[in-house]
Order: C-alpha cells, then structure tokens, then sequence
C-alpha cells in the first residue's frame, strides 16, 4: 500500500508531465491558414499572435457558401476570408450518403443572405477545426428548422 507522500508524489508528477506538453506546445507555430479557429486553449497560448480577429462572441456575416448540409462559410466583416461554421447540435447525412437534400434545402434557406451565428463560448470550436455556432437566419434558428423539416438530427 502506497504512502500518502507517494500518492502526492505521483500526482505531483502526472501534473508536470501536462505542464510540459503545454510548455512544448507553446513553442511549436501554429497553422493559421489550415486552421484559423483557435480553440480556448489556443487562444491563451497564439490568441495574441493570431494574423486575424478571433470569433469570441456572436457576429452577423453574410452566407457565401453552403459546404453541406450542416456547416456554411460566413463573410465577416473582421476577415478578409469567411468563416467555416458547423451548425451546433445538428448532424447531416453525408454528401453521398443522402445528405445532398440538405445541402439543396440549406441552400436555398441561407445562401446569399444575413445571418446572425451564436457561438457557445464554452465549446467554440469543432474536432475539424471548424467554429461551432448555431445559425439564425429571419430570426429563425436554422438548424432546428432543418431539424422539423428533416433534413438533420438533433444530436447533444
């Protein structure tokens, strides 16, 4: 049976060891072209260096395009390019898979038009590297819409 002072000792180290990852990190550059959205945790380490203005609360852009049937690109005015947004709680089927009805019906909602995106601040980013948000369009929430339409499922 270990000691109490072994315990802590243990911790103590598995502590330092997730220090120094995060020391490595701050030294390694980061791919603003490849992934312009910095995570939270980015944004304390490269949010000072970042080359363009950082989503952190919500922002109104106008949709330049529909990639598929749950993820736009935004033209904000803060950028000189848009924005990759993946609708938050909503997941379509794959282009190829079906999905292609939900781009067409995405499409036609929110291409060339205003919308307001609403970012959780919490969880801004996606495992792609995409902003999360959720997209409002004519005051409606667009993924939800989509949701009743049947064109996405409601995921948590």
């Amino acid at each position: 049976m270990p000691k109490t002072w072994e315990k802590e000792a243990a911790i103590f180290l598995k502590i330092a060891e997730i220090d120094v990852k995060k020391r490595v990190q701050m030294f390694q550059p980061h791919d603003f072209k490849k992934f312009p959205e910095l995570t939270n945790e980015q944004l304390s380490l490269y949010g000072g260096v970042s080359p363009h203005e950082q989503h952190t609360s919500d922002f109104m852009g106008q949709c330049v395009k529909v990639m598929d049937g749950d993820t736009i690109k935004v033209q904000w005015s803060e950028r000189n390019f848009p924005t990759k947004i993946r609708f938050a709680n909503v997941a379509a089927a794959e282009l190829g898979e079906g999905g292609e009805e939900s781009k067409q019906w995405l499409t036609n909602r929110v291409l060339g038009k205003e919308v307001e995106i609403k970012i959780n601040t919490e969880n801004r980013t996606g495992k792609y590297g995409r902003l999360l948000g959720r997209v409002y369009q004519g005051g409606m929430d667009v993924g939800r819409e989509s949701a009743l339409y049947g064109h996405v499922e409601v995921i948590r």
